[in-house]
């Protein structure tokens, strides 16, 4: 099981950071990896370095169709020309990671499906259950009681999310905007406790 769960969104300096606040031994990240943030290629460092495993986030598919093309920011198209071996990475990464009782996932997973009732479009852009509906609950509201405990990024409007059954986390929800001024959160499972940096500028307004 990991000892920190987190996400990254290009920022390397909180990532850093938090490993150094954490000290994990093994760290996973919920998806969108490279993009939006200012350090693709620290990133990429810090990954490398720590042995960071990852499931694939919406940005992360979109990065991948897109790899080297003009359609990129200059910065990624940079990357993606220095970093060949993050495309690799990025390639083989899986849409759900299943580790006992804990479920990592960009978005969601079908709250009355559970992860093996999951399609590729619902782990990478679901918010709201049914997804058709702009009214519908979220799906960590539409019917999800676990016993898994789903963590998830995605949402940086809703910012942390926590759902309980029976005093037990099945939902925890970690996009706390750091890319947009917020912080990066990351959440330790043996511990349940989140841990914090503050970002450093906003990245995107």
């Amino acid at each position: 099981m990991p000892d920190l769960i987190v996400g990254v969104h290009g920022c390397a300096d909180e990532l850093e950071a938090l490993i150094e606040k954490a000290t994990p031994e093994r760290a996973f990240l919920v998806g969108d990896v490279f993009t939006k943030g200012p350090d693709p290629f620290r990133t990429w460092e810090l990954i490398r370095a720590h042995n960071i495993q990852s499931v694939l986030g919406n940005h992360d598919a979109y990065l991948l169709e897109k790899w080297g093309k003009k359609s990129l920011s200059k910065r990624l198209r940079k990357f993606c020309k220095a970093a060949p071996e993050a495309r690799e990475w990025l390639q083989q990464l899986p849409l759900i990671h299943r580790d006992g009782k804990l479920v990592i996932v960009h978005a969601g997973v079908h709250p009355h499906r559970g992860p093996a009732g999951t399609s590729r479009k619902k782990a990478l852009v679901m918010r709201r259950f049914p997804m058709s509906d702009p009214m519908a609950p979220f799906w960590y509201d539409a019917g999800w009681e676990g016993p898994e405990t789903v963590v998830f990024g995605h949402d940086a409007l809703r910012g942390l999310v926590r759902r309980e059954k029976d005093g037990v986390p099945v939902a925890i929800g970690l996009d706390s905007g750091c890319v947009y001024g917020g912080q990066l959160t990351g959440w330790i499972p043996q511990e349940d406790r989140l841990l914090s940096v503050p970002a450093k500028h906003s990245y995107v307004s």
